[in-house]
Formats: C-alpha cells, sequence, structure tokens
C-alpha cells in the first residue's frame, strides 16, 4: 500500500513536467505546417522570375519639330535715299511735304546761292591771276632772267586755281536737290530759312519701284540656319492690311553693335495698304536641318551608374522581352532631362522606372510610358 501510495505520489509530482513537455512538442509538430516568412523583396524577386519587373518605359524619339521664328517688323520701301547737298548753306526753297509723290527730275529744294556764286566769281578771278603770272614766268624764261622753277611753280599754282573754280562751280550747279527716281517723301527734316550742314540729309525719299520690305531684328540664335529665299508669312495687327506671304530678301552680314541683333529684310507684294512705318509680324519656318541636329533627351531617372560624361541606360530587348545595359555619352542637363550624345537611337525603348531592381539580361513586364 505504502509502495503504490509511494508510485502514485511519484508519478503526481511527474505530471506537471509531462504536461510542459508535451506542450511543447505539440508546438514543435505544429510549425512546420505554417508559412516561414521571406525577407524583405525576396518575394518580389521570386515572382519577378516568372512573370518578370514591373517597369515603366521611355521611348527615345525623334527631337520635336523646330518652334518657328516669330518676330516683329517694320514695313519700309527697300530703297530709302536720304537726299542732302552737298555743300552748307541756307535753304531758299523747300516744296514738298511728306507724304507727296514726285516724279524723277523735279526739283525738291534749292539753296540761297548768293554766297555760291561769290565763291565762284573769286575761284574765277584766282585763276585769271594764276594764268598771267605763268605766262610772264614762261616770257622772262625765255629771255634768261628766271630759271624753270619758277616756270614750273606758276604752272602749279595756275593747276590748283583751275581746280578751286570747279569746286566752286559744282558746288553752285548741286546748290538744288532733284528727285533722282520715282517716288513718295518718306521724311521732310528742314524747312526755309534754315542753315544746313554740307551731307545733311533734308529729305527723305522712297523709290515705289524697288518694293515693300519688312525689317525684322533677330537674335544670333534666332538668325542662325536660316538662307535667302526661305518663305515667310506676315500679319497686320488691328486689319491695316491683310496677311501676306514672302520670302527672306536679305540677312545682315554682322550684328548691331547696339543691340547684337541681325536685320534680316522680307519681301512684301506690292499692295495699296502698306505704308513705310507699318508694324507686322513676321513668322519664319526653322530650317528642318536644325532640328535633325538637334540632341536627344532622356529623362535623369532612366540613367545609373553615371560618371564624368557617361552613364548607362537598360534598354529593351523586344524580340526577348529582356533588358541590356547600354553605354551612353551624356551632356548637359537641361530642364526636360539629359541630353544623350551618343549611344541612343530615336525608336530605342530604355526602363524609366525600376532601374536598381534589373540586372543584365532579366526579363520586364512593361507598363504604359512616356514618349520623348
Amino acid at each position: 500500500m505504502e509502495a503504490r501510495r509511494g508510485g502514485a505520489g511519484g508519478l503526481s509530482a511527474a505530471r506537471p513536467a509531462l504536461a510542459l513537455l508535451l506542450a511543447a512538442l505539440a508546438a514543435c509538430g505544429a510549425e512546420p505546417e505554417a508559412s516561414a516568412p521571406h525577407a524583405p523583396g525576396e518575394g518580389a524577386r521570386a515572382a519577378a522570375g516568372a512573370e518578370g519587373v514591373s517597369v515603366r518605359l521611355f521611348e527615345v524619339g525623334a527631337p520635336a519639330a523646330p518652334q518657328p521664328v516669330r518676330a516683329a517688323g517694320t514695313v519700309r520701301i527697300r530703297r530709302e535715299t536720304p537726299l542732302a547737298f552737298w555743300t552748307a548753306g541756307v535753304v531758299a526753297r523747300l516744296d514738298p511735304r511728306e507724304g507727296d509723290r514726285v516724279a524723277r527730275g523735279t526739283l525738291l529744294a534749292a539753296l540761297d546761292t548768293r554766297t555760291l556764286d561769290a565763291e565762284v566769281a573769286a575761284a574765277g578771278a584766282d585763276l585769271a591771276r594764276a594764268r598771267a603770272e605763268r605766262e610772264r614766268m614762261r616770257a622772262l624764261l625765255a629771255q634768261g632772267w628766271v630759271p624753270r622753277a619758277r616756270v614750273e611753280a606758276a604752272e602749279a599754282a595756275e593747276g590748283v586755281a583751275a581746280a578751286a573754280l570747279e569746286r566752286a562751280r559744282f558746288a553752285r550747279r548741286n546748290a538744288t536737290i532733284v528727285a533722282p527716281a520715282e517716288g513718295i517723301i518718306l521724311a521732310r527734316r528742314a524747312e526755309p530759312g534754315q542753315t544746313v550742314a554740307a551731307g545733311e540729309p533734308v529729305l527723305v525719299l522712297g523709290e515705289r519701284r524697288s518694293g515693300f520690305v519688312m525689317q525684322v531684328a533677330l537674335a544670333p540664335a534666332e538668325a542662325a540656319g536660316l538662307a535667302v529665299g526661305t518663305p515667310v508669312s506676315i500679319t497686320f495687327a488691328d486689319g491695316v492690311a491683310p496677311a501676306m506671304a514672302g520670302r527672306i530678301l536679305e540677312i545682315g552680314g554682322r550684328a548691331d553693335p547696339r543691340t547684337g541683333t541681325f536685320r534680316i529684310e522680307v519681301s512684301l507684294p506690292d499692295h495699296p495698304a502698306l505704308r513705310s512705318g507699318q508694324l507686322g509680324e513676321v513668322e519664319i519656318p526653322r530650317p528642318a536641318a536644325a532640328s535633325a541636329r538637334a540632341p536627344l533627351v532622356v529623362p535623369a531617372t532612366a540613367l545609373f551608374a553615371a560618371r564624368a560624361g557617361e552613364g548607362f541606360v537598360w534598354r529593351l530587348d523586344p524580340a526577348s522581352g529582356t533588358v541590356r545595359a547600354t553605354l551612353v555619352r551624356v551632356g548637359a542637363v537641361t530642364a526636360d532631362g539629359v541630353v544623350i550624345e551618343a549611344g541612343l537611337a530615336p525608336g530605342d525603348r530604355i526602363v524609366l522606372t525600376g532601374v536598381d531592381r534589373l540586372t543584365e539580361g532579366a526579363r520586364v513586364r512593361v507598363s504604359a510610358g512616356p514618349r520623348a
């Protein structure tokens, strides 16, 4: 009885330990049936092996067509001639007003010639005296009284006096201004009684037969690549004249030293609504060659392993659906992205997102993406 009680007491003492062991075994047996957690990203890589990494692509396109050059211009008669007197003097006559039409050969202006007449008379007297002196020196030379050098000096003085008389007569003949061609008076810059300097314009004549042009000032970048003969569209504000078509007639060979711009002249048709000084706008198409020379630009997120002047992009092989690392030469960084100078061509498709999840030859699953 005591032995049985002792055994029962031992069994009773062992029951708590046994319960703990059974619980531990039960727990160990249940753990293999639960799914073990994966390391971060491991599941995505496992799925990518079968379906490919989901990425967005960027299709490299040809550079966008260049925008046309638009600039304001001023209508001018192509040949606008400033008219001036050859010599200084007082304006005695100035007939035409601005806007007057004049025929070729019309007397337009004249100086007071009293001073010029006096200069002609004085030059004539000087020439007569020089001729008399030359004759006297020749007579003395024949008699042996003077050396030949004295005669030569007298002959030179006669030549100077003759030139002075011709100059005075020329100034007298050109004390008037005659219209060199048929045209319209564009500006009147003097009045009768006004003293003007030699060469100072008193009238500006526009020769209508030379045709109308529009003068436009363009920045060097805008003028680059333009050629004579390029078609141009012209419009006018407020309907002062209808829209017109013209062509580039002339491109300035040097920039204006004050503004740094180049002057472009565009032909205009002979339309009755045109007037010198009207304002308009020209639209000049950019040459296609300028677009062909433009570099490709891709988003900066497409580049990886970039270093000085170089970098890599993942380029899609459409046949296999895999990507290959492609070395590119990079240029400037612009607001639109990074300029690609070499390594890509229009139509190439490169990875835009998920670049850091790819390896050489990785299969990708394409989602929609932008185009250059």
